[in-house]
């Protein structure tokens, strides 16, 4: 077996994703991005490919980390986090849920049937604020082709097809307070991200979130991975016949409102985020 040339490597999988921000016009000119820095492998290697592609555009990147308080495990995300965006020259702003919601996800976990629920949902929210507030007008996240093909089948299995028009490379802008996200290793299969982690030596997190096993997306990764090894080829075939969904016109028009508690942008009257601290803070006091 021939050994994997770095260079060759590096080439490849920056000028597949300089090719989708081009193809996908995802980033203009002057714009500020902020980029969803979480430490672990994909989101690191979406700052280093944002700063990259300032070579070829003239724009503005900020770096994002929410803490949602896991103990044992973030420390070494942020650290990593801190790392990567000082070696590139990015700012970092921090965020947790304990200053922005006034508990640490380990606190409230146990409400809930899977902690990825309210981790999702106030994660988000504290990126969309602290976003908006920076005045970036998108945000970057580190989805890569994996994720987008489980995202799509958990919202296939679940019948949930409003949630198709939250898939592609990038969102359009739906609410003035919502800022957009892009994907810039849309069509970049996880593999290769951790390869390319590997032969640069980039400091990541790598361990795997201790509630994840919970989740209906680890369920979907395990099916999607064992089924790729047996049926090499399933990941892509997968991937084309979404494509051709998001070919279609889109019928469903999403109408926002905002927050009658916080101000957020919601599809209700009161955003998911409130209506879980609403049950949490309920339970805390019974």
């Amino acid at each position: 077996m021939a050994k994997l040339n770095k260079e060759e490597f590096n080439e490849k999988i920056f000028t597949r994703i300089n090719n989708l921000i081009s193809d996908y016009n995802l980033i203009k000119e002057n714009e500020l991005i902020a980029v969803a820095l979480s430490g672990g492998k994909d989101s690191i290697l979406t700052l280093h490919a944002l700063k990259n592609y300032q070579n070829y555009l003239d724009f503005d990147l900020v770096a994002i980390s929410v803490d949602e308080g896991i103990e044992g495990y973030r420390q070494h995300g942020l650290d990593s986090a801190i790392k990567n965006a000082d070696e590139l020259g990015i700012e970092l702003v921090q965020k947790s849920f304990k200053q922005e919601e006034g508990f640490a996800l380990d606190d409230i976990y146990e409400d809930f049937k899977s902690a990825c629920i309210p981790c999702g949902v106030f994660r988000r929210n504290i990126l969309n604020k602290t976003a908006y507030e920076l005045g970036a007008v998108k945000i970057a996240t580190g989805h890569n082709l994996d994720d987008e093909i489980q995202s799509f089948l958990m919202s296939f299995a679940r019948g949930d097809t409003i949630k198709f028009s939250k898939f592609g490379p990038e969102l359009d802008v739906i609410h003035p307070k919502l800022v957009p996200r892009i994907k810039p290793l849309w069509n970049t299969p996880e593999k290769e991200v951790g390869m390319w982690a590997i032969l640069n030596d980039i400091d990541i997190h790598l361990d795997e979130c201790p509630y994840s096993h919970l989740s209906l997306r680890a369920k979907i990764k395990e099916f999607l991975n064992v089924s790729e090894d047996r049926y090499p080829g399933v990941k892509n075939n997968v991937m084309e016949s979404f494509q051709k969904i998001l070919t279609f016109e889109n019928d469903i028009s999403t109408s926002l409102n905002e927050c009658s508690v916080c101000g957020e942008p919601t599809s209700s009257d009161i955003c998911k985020a409130c209506e879980l601290k609403e049950s949490i803070n309920s339970k805390t006091i019974n």
